[in-house]
């Protein structure tokens, strides 16, 4: 696949703005040059940018539409996070919160946020320093490959207990990750087939009170 094909299938797959489109191609445009001098993204990966990572983040919004705060936790190069950031950047009382740890990503994550004009604000520390009050009210948490879902809901818990919506992309083995995890019920947790891949999957984490059904 050419880069322009991947772009047309990935917006064919989740249509944005034409502005979006714009401010996504300058998040690509930057991710192409930071990734020469720093750890972003592999070569294989970044073949595949715009389906594998921009539409693959980009679907997340649809999910929780009336949501406005985000947090990102582990950002890395910005997926799902930036990508959420760009979607909302004309929206009033818009912001995501990227917490990473990673100093050089953090650099790169700003000049994304400038370049784009990107509802962000980056964090550069780790997670477990940042104050949860501090980010509150939070509408919904994401995070992408950063730890087991055990753990995950574990350090998103308190965002979680506060009313936010989670929102984890977990691939292939949702199901087993579920049965897995004691504390899953049906009313808490609802899986969304990704657009992407319809063999992956898409957890959205509700507190019992406000599952929807």
């Amino acid at each position: 696949m050419t880069p322009d094909s991947d772009r047309i299938a990935a917006l064919r797959l989740v249509p944005v703005s034409r502005e979006t489109e714009r401010r996504l191609a300058i998040y690509v445009d930057l991710l192409a040059r930071w990734r020469r001098v720093t750890n972003l993204i592999s070569e294989a990966s970044f073949a595949a940018i715009w389906t594998r990572h921009i539409a693959d983040s980009a679907q997340l919004l649809a999910l929780v539409p009336d949501a406005r705060r985000w947090i990102d936790l582990g950002a890395g190069a910005g997926f799902p996070g930036m990508v959420l950031a760009i979607q909302l950047a004309d929206a009033t009382g818009a912001v995501v919160h990227l917490i990473e740890s990673d100093q050089r990503k953090c650099a790169f994550l700003r000049e994304v946020a400038r370049a784009t004009g990107a509802a962000a604000q980056i964090h550069a520390a780790r997670i477990e320093s940042i104050d949860p009050e501090a980010l509150m009210p939070v509408d919904a948490i994401t995070a992408r490959a950063l730890a087991p879902l055990p753990r995950l809901l574990e350090i998103a818990k308190v965002w979680l207990a506060a009313g936010a919506v989670g929102v984890f992309p977990r691939g292939k083995t949702t199901d087993a990750q579920l049965r897995d995890h004691p504390g899953a019920s049906a009313q808490q947790f609802v899986t969304a087939a990704s657009k992407i891949d319809p063999c992956a999957a898409i957890l959205v984490v509700r507190r019992p009170e406000s599952a929807q059904h």
